[in-house]
């Protein structure tokens, strides 16, 4: 796709995630360098190149705009009005042992809320994006509305620490709880690709602990959740980015009540 100056800014993010998608397909299953950040967590060469290919489009077509990227860190004024969050390859680890569950996540800020994000597969080729209003599945055979469905009744429940809210909240616990294993199946997937997924009707909801504000994992996936008419909060039913944070995101009312219920009947117990 040619840029112009006139592209909406979320066709510009569609691009801009195409682009490091593109990257981390080509560099798939090869041996690569890690960059050990601490704690466990590290950065390949792809995670590198990948974000050096977004930020090169994003730079070329809003040379403006400041950006933060998982791994460069923030470029452009602290208090830009414009900024470009970039999540180069969210789910490094399934990569870096050659399991094809990651996401590429690119979203725009503009005084504070959301108003265009992307999520690339890069294997798929599938592109799931927003202009905050519309929320969208693009891929080789063309475009379809994203459409949130509860049907499968798999809940995504993010099991990687920090866990902030702990002892009254712990992710592991609510696979536990009764009710869950009556009414939901789990699955753990390690990359907010599934929070997109939750978009397009594949999961029924997300769950995560942890702080989310601003954040280059989740910031595009929470504006596809709310652009597809989800319900969405923070962990305890409050407005994303407020309370004790952490994110509900359910395909419809119905599975957020009762997720919303398990979660408040768990911090019961752990306070």
């Amino acid at each position: 796709m040619t840029l112009t100056n006139g592209e909406s800014d979320a066709r510009l993010a569609v691009t801009a995630a195409r682009a490091g998608a593109a990257v981390v397909r080509d560099l798939y299953g090869g041996r690569l360098a890690r960059h050990e950040k601490g704690a466990g967590d590290f950065a390949t060469e792809a995670d590198l190149a990948a974000e050096r290919a977004i930020l090169d489009v994003l730079h070329t077509a809003r040379p403006d705009d400041a950006v933060t990227g998982e791994e460069s860190g923030p470029r452009g004024a602290a208090g830009a009005r414009r900024r470009w969050l970039v999540d180069p390859l969210c789910g490094t680890l399934n990569y870096a042992v050659r399991t094809r569950l990651v996401g590429v996540n690119v979203a725009l800020r503009v005084d504070g809320e959301t108003t265009a994000a992307a999520t690339a597969d890069p294997f798929t080729g599938e592109v799931f994006w927003t202009d905050g209003t519309r929320a969208r599945l693009s891929t080789g055979d063309g475009e379809e509305t994203l459409t949130p469905s509860a049907a499968s009744a798999l809940v995504d429940v993010n099991l990687d620490p920090p866990f902030p809210n702990a002892p009254a909240f712990r992710a592991p616990s609510l696979l536990a709880d009764p009710d869950f294993i009556e009414w939901f199946r789990p699955r753990v997937v390690s990359s907010t690709l599934a929070v997109a997924w939750v978009a397009a009707g594949r999961r029924a909801a997300y769950v995560t602990d942890g702080h989310l504000a601003d954040s280059v994992h989740f910031a595009a996936g929470i504006a596809l959740c709310r652009a597809a008419g989800c319900t969405v909060t923070g962990l305890y039913g409050e407005p994303v980015h407020t309370g004790r944070g952490g994110l509900i995101a359910a395909a419809d009312p119905g599975t957020h009540t009762a997720l919303l219920a398990m979660v408040r009947r768990q911090a019961q117990k752990g306070t």
